[in-house]
């Protein structure tokens, strides 16, 4: 029996052959287990135990959708940032890290992590993930969020999306990514499977990483409004390297969010990175006149 829910860091690059929905099975009752999220946070800034359910299982799309409401996903938690008073968090399990190669796909399961994904593609001479080599997160949250560099993203060449048990064609179903729309679980992911893959394109796509932060950091904060860019608009309003008890806008890229207190000796809570967006949403309305909307997502 493996569970649907359960801990993180199942960093296997084993690949298996099944179908996800086939490993799932009765409901159980719950069963939780306790967690450091600063282990797989990639900001750092909570040292708070956190409680995750580990054993909801059933093969009911219906139970599927019932859960998707009753608890937040979080996979690894790279673009997050989590209260120590978060409750109902949850991680899809073991039975979803899986890579099958299908007639006409490759389908992955939403465990699977960007570099598991990215070397399977290059070890098959397969086209189109090159750029997730250092992309953080799982591929249902690389989905979920459309990740990407420049040009190159997942909806490029995703075919279709598991959701709560039923898939989804992209195309037909005219989904739009952008906005963390996928109304459920994304419990797997299929890729049109095209040969060559373009080495060529790795060296730009380190480049590309260069102009990143190394601090520890959760990603984008915010998402870039219609026809311009959170980060100029960010440095517009100052708030470029404004720190609040070591969260900060980096000096690098206005628009990432990090954690300079490992630098500087200073410990940022959960309230500090709230209290800092508060303040750069503010900030830029005032000097811009443009209300910007979160790209990370913040679980209370």
């Amino acid at each position: 029996m493996l569970p649907l829910f359960t801990q993180l860091n199942h960093n296997t690059h084993q690949t298996t052959k099944y179908t996800p929905l086939d490993t799932l099975e009765n409901p159980v009752p719950h069963n939780t287990i306790s967690s450091n999220i600063k282990q797989t946070n990639t900001i750092f800034l909570s040292n708070k135990t956190i409680t995750f359910d580990t054993t909801l299982q059933s093969n009911k799309t219906s139970y599927i959708n019932f859960n998707s409401q009753e608890f937040h996903i979080i996979g690894k938690a790279n673009n997050l940032l989590v209260s120590p008073q978060a409750q109902n968090l949850a991680l899809l399990g073991k039975s979803f890290n899986y890579i099958s190669i299908l007639p006409d796909c490759i389908e992955m399961g939403a465990s699977v992590g960007s570099l598991q994904a990215f070397l399977f593609f290059k070890q098959h001479n397969l086209l189109g993930l090159e750029f997730i080599k250092n992309l953080p997160g799982n591929i249902g949250a690389l989905c979920n969020m459309n990740a990407g560099m420049k040009q190159y993203e997942m909806s490029n060449i995703l075919k279709s999306l598991n959701i709560n048990g039923e898939w989804i064609d992209i195309q037909k179903a005219k989904l739009h990514y952008r906005g963390r729309d996928s109304q459920g679980i994304i419990l797997a992911a299929r890729f049109e499977k095209q040969t060559g893959f373009r080495h060529e394109l790795l060296e730009t796509f380190s480049q590309m990483r260069k102009t990143h932060p190394k601090d520890p950091s959760c990603g984008s904060c915010f998402k870039n409004p219609p026809n311009d860019f959170a980060g100029r608009l960010l440095e517009k309003a100052q708030m470029k390297g404004y720190s609040i008890n070591g969260v900060a806008f980096s000096q690098k890229h206005a628009n990432f969010l990090v954690n300079i207190g490992i630098k500087n000796g200073t410990k940022p809570s959960f309230e500090d990175a709230c209290h800092l967006i508060k303040k750069a949403k503010e900030a830029v309305h005032n000097i811009s006149g443009i209300t910007l909307e979160c790209e990370v997502q913040i679980c209370k």
